[in-house]
């Protein structure tokens, strides 16, 4: 998974989502705009991320590892049981 370029900052944050409460665009294929990079931050429990490019990507994040979103990438993310979780947008 990528790592966050140098130099972007941190512009919009979601609210905190549970699994009950998760989007459902979040849940199916879905892109940041050109330019808009995002990191998957996850407080409690499990969230499964998919990097839906050629060769699909999968990772399991937790309160110890966040997911990486790159411009324009499509990706989704399922919940592992009970999940929360927010989503920060860089540029």
């Amino acid at each position: 998974m990528k790592t966050l370029p140098e130099g972007v900052k941190a512009y919009a944050r979601t609210a905190t989502f549970s699994a009950r409460t998760t989007p459902e665009k979040l849940l199916k294929s879905h892109r940041t705009k050109a330019g808009t990079w995002a990191k998957i931050v996850v407080l409690e429990g499990s969230l499964h991320y998919r990097i839906l490019e050629q060769e699909m990507r999968e990772f399991d994040l937790s309160p110890d590892r966040h997911g990486v979103v790159e411009p324009q990438v499509p990706h989704e993310v399922e919940a592992v049981g009970d999940v929360l979780f927010y989503v920060e947008f860089y540029r």
